[in-house]
């Protein structure tokens, strides 16, 4: 999920995430690969082989691991699933997780193509194929894998999800970086504050993204607004409600500026139908847990909203700036011990801020709205993990425990596609004996899972981590050894 490309492909040799400080030398290889060889004009030196760093894939493959869980058990386990406004439950780590990756991910895969205006196709092209897959799976044509249709009204399609997001945080900063970076400063070793200062106009822009959307949340008009019902189960269904707004500034469900400017250039046609906020307890006795509405509940209940938006993705760049950074860290530092200094410092530095703005009322965590310290809590608990994993795989070499997930991590796009976009499910499912309730997906979840334990919640929840996670980690697997990878 790290802007890598459609197609599935064989890797021989070295790849894109390579760690810069691991290397043995090679003289059979050619002037200019693109596998980490350093040109010389005088004499072409030894082909310099990396190994991947495998912290960064077993990154990837838990945060796959936990959209998967999310996905399949956050319906009956609500501290899983997101959460319904302010907060920060599981699943609101997945997004800015995702993010970080592609961001830490980004100098590494650009930082042997010299020539720019080829590393800047290559990251257009993989921003294209990230936005196909990211309407095609969110946007309604897929309604895998429950229903066995499929089919959009173009008039409702959704035009913004997940992979969209990747898609616009990967394209800007990617370009960023291909603008900023010096290459007769690739090579050097750093320390302490120098990287801030050799990249300090990527810093530059990411407090003009913080400041822009700011100004925006903060300095906006929210006028009142009204909506058709649109779910064919409301007992509303049909008629048009109104929101009462008229005001400025304020980060509540139904007047903030995010969904303002979303229902103003998106449509609110073109909007998530079915936003987490429906198990707020303004709209649902059952609260976390979604629920009938409440008699009374207020009118924006009923209405979309797009926790994946133009406003919060704008924002959302600043999760994969931070990315960045570690990246950098990781291509200019040689020492294991001043790398981990430098993360855990940021990670721990960002964390706090996040928690204090959100404790002291200032800024509360959002996922839907993408706010500042959500961005902070997010993306120093990103760095947090993966010191950890960094030291315990890429310093200890505890690569066994943690194969599992770094085969996930390594095969990414199929998995989500597969596992948490409900690709194979959905085909399993068109296999059904007399009723489309009686699949193999169904018996299995049923009679090995549910029955067994005398619990839907826990039956659900071993379902997803045995029949999903870890048989798509196995599968992973099974690509890795043949050395097949569906790479963007």
């Amino acid at each position: 999920m790290d802007g890598g490309g459609q197609g599935v492909a064989r890797r021989h040799g070295a790849v894109a995430e390579e760690d810069p400080d691991r290397r043995r030398g090679d003289r059979s290889g050619k002037e200019g690969d693109d596998d980490g060889v350093d040109v010389d004009e005088k004499a072409p030196p030894p082909r310099r082989t990396s190994r991947r760093v495998a912290s960064l894939d077993v990154f990837r493959g838990l945060t796959v691991a936990l959209m998967i869980l999310v996905d399949g058990a956050g319906g009956e386990w609500p501290v899983i699933g997101h959460a319904p406004w302010n907060g920060c439950n599981l699943a609101d780590f997945v997004m800015p997780f995702f993010l970080f990756i592609v961001g830490m991910a980004i100098p590494l895969s650009l930082k042997r193509i010299p020539d720019r205006g080829r590393a800047v196709r290559r990251v257009v092209l993989r921003t294209l194929k990230l936005l196909f897959w990211g309407i095609l799976l969110q946007g309604g044509y897929s309604h895998a894998p429950d229903d066995l249709s499929y089919g959009v009204d173009m008039k409702h399609v959704r035009w913004c999800g997940i992979l969209q997001r990747i898609a616009l945080a990967y394209l800007v900063v990617a370009v960023l970086e291909i603008v900023t970076k010096n290459a007769k400063v690739q090579d050097q070793s750093s320390s302490g504050f120098s990287i801030f200062r050799m990249y300090f106009s990527q810093w530059i822009v990411a407090c003009c993204i913080l400041v822009i959307y700011l100004s925006l949340v903060y300095g906006i008009y929210v006028p009142d607004w009204d909506f058709r019902v649109s779910d064919v189960k409301n007992p509303n269904f049909g008629k048009i409600l109104t929101v009462t707004c008229g005001t400025r500034g304020k980060l509540s469900p139904p007047c903030n500026a995010v969904g303002y400017i979303d229902r103003k250039v998106l449509g609110i046609n073109h909007m998530y139908h079915r936003p987490a906020w429906r198990r707020h307890k303004d709209c649902t006795d059952d609260s976390p847990h979604e629920g009938p509405f409440k008699t009374d509940s207020p009118a924006w209940c009923y209405a979309p909203f797009e926790p994946e938006g133009l406003l919060s993705s704008l924002s959302a760049v600043l999760s994969t700036i931070i990315g960045v950074h570690y990246g950098h860290v990781l291509v200019h530092m040689k020492s294991h011990t001043d790398r981990l200094k430098q993360w855990s410092i940021m990670g721990i530095t960002l964390l706090i801020l996040g928690l204090t703005l959100h404790f002291s009322h200032a800024i509360p965590l959002n996922k839907q709205l993408y706010t500042f310290s959500y961005i902070c809590v997010t993306a120093g608990a990103a760095g947090i993990v993966f010191c950890m994993f960094y030291f315990l795989v890429d310093i200890l070499n505890l690569h066994y425990p943690f194969a599992p997930l770094k085969w996930t991590g390594m095969n990414a796009m199929l998995v989500y596609v597969m596992a948490a976009a409900g690709i194979f499910e959905g085909f399993l499912n068109g296999w059904y004996y007399e009723g489309t309730n009686n699949t193999l997906v169904y018996w299995v979840r049923k009679h090995v899972f549910v029955k067994v334990w005398h619990s839907t919640r826990v039956g659900i929840l071993l379902y997803v981590l045995f029949a999903q996670i870890l048989f798509w980690a196995l599968v992973a697997g099974l690509l890795h050894r043949a050395r097949l990878y569906w790479k963007l």
